[in-house]
């Protein structure tokens, strides 16, 4: 029986990928950072079958022990500070976290279990101001937020730790993706279920900043399985995962209001207050390294993946 070690198993990511996991006869554990109330909503149905060990990115004590515990085959660093918006008035805890914390990690598995295979999820925000479009894994980086400023250094310090001691560490720079189980503040599942609340008559607004911004959205559950595979290569490597189109705000308003038989420009308000300090217009990425060495592909629309998201909005909210 295979070992994993997941950390950031409570998020979106986390617990699609500990399903798959599961799925396929590992024995997963589970990184948990202690606060006074845990939330297990996405991982519920998968709770008793995970092996629980808590521990925190920013102390390598903790990590340490937690990898001794686990004994994992492979570790898959999936925990950060995510949410783009956060990282301008909290610089400071998103580089602990989303950068040092990728080291201490790192660190973790060098001393304890060298030949253990790691995972970075490393980000697209990365490309932020493009140089080029689409996106591939030679293209300059160039962030534009203190989250992708982080993400460029854990993606360069788990390329620094592959090449400086010869650990199978692998970087997947996944583009936007998303699922009903995407946090409240982020766009795609503010408007689904914002949608969803103006359906059950509950509000009567939709604010939104830019909705002009660009992006290659897909869905989680199929990106999981990119990581996957990236761990069962002869060699390391670091690969794009996206699905090589691009689709603006609009694009997505439009979709969901749609999908419940409304007319979005009679609901949504722009916000100035809600555009970023520093906006990334355009992120398209492209997945051909992926397809041709990992064999991987996107099995989910964008316009199912936004009424996927609609309709278990509703279905909670019914409840």
């Amino acid at each position: 029986m295979k070992r994993a070690l997941i950390t950031g198993v409570t998020g979106q990511d986390g617990s699609y990928l500990a399903e798959l996991l599961l799925e396929k006869g590992y024995k997963v554990f589970a990184l948990r950072r202690r606060t006074s109330t845990q939330n297990y909503e996405n991982v519920e149905n998968i709770k008793d079958k995970l092996q629980w060990i808590d521990g925190d990115l920013t102390d390598l004590a903790s990590l340490i022990t937690a990898v001794q515990i686990a004994q994992p085959d492979e570790v898959y660093n999936l925990a950060a500070q995510s949410f783009v918006a956060t990282s301008w008035p909290q610089p400071i805890s998103t580089g602990q976290i989303t950068a040092l914390g990728v080291t201490n990690m790192l660190e973790a598995v060098r001393i304890v279990k060298p030949d253990a295979r790691f995972y970075q999820a490393s980000s697209s925000e990365m490309f932020g101001k493009v140089v080029e479009t689409p996106q591939n894994e030679k293209t300059p980086f160039y962030p534009r937020s203190p989250y992708g400023v982080s993400k460029v250094y854990g993606h360069w310090i788990t390329v620094n730790y592959r090449e400086s001691f010869n650990m199978f560490a692998c970087s997947g720079i996944l583009f936007n993706h998303e699922s009903p189980r995407r946090g409240l503040e982020f766009v795609t599942r503010k408007v689904t279920n914002t949608v969803a609340k103006i359906k059950l008559g509950l509000v009567d607004e939709l604010r939104l900043g830019n909705l002009d911004a660009r992006r290659d959205w897909g869905f989680a559950g199929d990106y999981v399985k990119a990581m996957w595979l990236m761990l069962q290569q002869n060699t390391p490597d670091d690969y794009i995962i996206s699905t090589g189109e691009t689709h603006s705000v609009e694009e997505l308003v439009n979709i969901a209001f749609s999908y419940v038989g409304l007319d979005w420009r009679n609901y949504v308000i722009i916000d100035r207050n809600l555009i970023r300090p520093a906006e990334v217009d355009l992120l398209l990425g492209d997945c051909t390294k992926a397809k041709e060495k990992l064999a991987w592909k996107t099995e989910v629309s964008f316009k199912e993946l936004i009424q996927m998201m609609v309709d278990a909005d509703l279905e909670k909210l019914k409840k």
